[in-house]
């Protein structure tokens, strides 16, 4: 089994992949972090709490992390995305968890939750990466207990939020660029180019609620995401970026990647939060680093894996 960290702002998409995690049997999901980002840091706490009640997990460890980023403050939330409450006005109708968050913030899990695993964790964060930044700056020492950073942000042809900068890396470039550009740990990045590609449509929506209660009650969450990706896409149907993520997390090589050096845009002007990848066949200077970017799938693998897995 793959032992399995999540930080993550929840968010409908979130809340596919949280799920995905709680179901896949391949998953040894050994604790949640929580961040600002689609909605604020109460929120997306709540929300995570109660994506995981609704799969019986009790017995995984939840704690919030930074409410801000790391050095400007936040333009502002996803809301029309997601909806006020992050899960299109249903939060509420979702279990409350038993267990609510650990004693400890989101850094300090974190470390306690590495430092103790037998084996390197892949760890996979779908909001700002700001907990991942605090981490990875304050606790050089966990490095080598993560096995990968599967990253669910950036975008190399276009944004989401602005013309260039997808909503995650543009939510703290500070932090991105610590994580993406100045740091060692293994970086697999998935971004929207290919999530974008891996939409579903409304038959697949309605396979999965068929499902059982536990698919009814997710594709219940969609309701404001589906009709913004609905208007987006030209077509019934919404793109769940996030569990594209967890995906290739759970299964390395789902997707296929191209290793290539990338560069955060943390300047004022209109690319703030781009990531740039540098994807020229001859690159000067030779020997920077290099991230895993995912650029292409078998799209119908994708999403079948995903229907499999949710429906358990």
């Amino acid at each position: 089994m793959t032992p399995l960290i999540i930080d993550t702002d929840p968010g409908v998409d979130d809340a596919f992949a949280l799920a995905l995690a709680c179901a896949a049997p391949e998953v040894d999901l050994i604790g949640v972090t929580t961040v600002f980002g689609n909605v604020g840091l109460a929120m997306t706490t709540r929300n995570a709490l109660r994506v995981l009640a609704l799969y019986g997990r009790d017995d995984v460890p939840v704690a919030a992390g930074a409410e801000q980023p790391l050095v400007h403050p936040h333009p502002h939330r996803a809301r029309h995305v997601h909806g006020a409450d992050g899960l299109s006005g249903r939060a509420d109708t979702l279990p409350e968890r038993g267990a609510g968050v650990a004693g400890v913030d989101a850094v300090s899990l974190l470390v306690s939750l590495l430092e103790s695993a037998p084996s390197p964790v892949t760890v996979v964060p779908i909001g700002p990466l700001t907990n991942i930044a605090l981490l990875l700056a304050a606790h050089p020492s966990v490095r080598s207990k993560i096995a990968r950073l599967v990253v669910m942000g950036g975008a190399l042809g276009g944004g989401n939020v602005t013309a260039a900068a997808e909503f995650n890396i543009w939510s703290d470039p500070e932090a991105a660029r610590r994580v993406l550009v100045e740091e060692s740990v293994p970086v697999t990045l998935v971004p929207t180019d290919l999530t974008t590609r891996c939409a579903v449509d409304g038959p697949w929506l309605d396979s999965l609620a068929g499902t059982g209660p536990k698919g009814a009650a997710l594709v219940s969450l969609t309701t404001t995401y589906r009709e913004h990706y609905s208007r987006a896409l030209g077509r019934d149907g919404m793109v769940v970026h996030d569990a594209v993520a967890v995906a290739e997390a759970i299964k390395p090589g789902l997707l296929h990647t191209v290793p290539m050096p990338v560069e955060v845009d943390c300047g004022f002007g209109p690319g703030r939060g781009t990531v740039i990848a540098d994807r020229r066949v001859t690159r000067e200077p030779a020997g920077r680093r290099e991230i895993d970017v995912a650029l292409s799938a078998d799209l119908d693998q994708v999403r079948t894996f995903l229907l499999t897995h949710l429906a358990g």
